[in-house]
């Protein structure tokens, strides 16, 4: 079975982008949070970045 990156249904604290991406990757979600937040604090475009993820990766198939 391949991956896909989707969003996540379980491990979701707004829309579950970053719980997809972790899932997808394999690290821990908090890992992938706090990036996101980093990201939208120093460079500005974190945010931006997760509202078009948010848009656009379809939802998850969690078990």
């Amino acid at each position: 079975m391949e991956k896909k990156l989707r969003k996540s249904k379980t491990d979701k604290k707004l829309c579950g982008v970053c719980g997809g991406i972790a899932q997808y990757l394999g690290l821990d979600s908090t890992v992938v949070r706090l990036i996101a937040v980093l990201l939208a604090i120093f460079c500005g475009s974190g945010l931006l970045v997760y509202i078009i993820a948010a848009l656009v990766m379809p939802e998850g198939i969690d078990e």
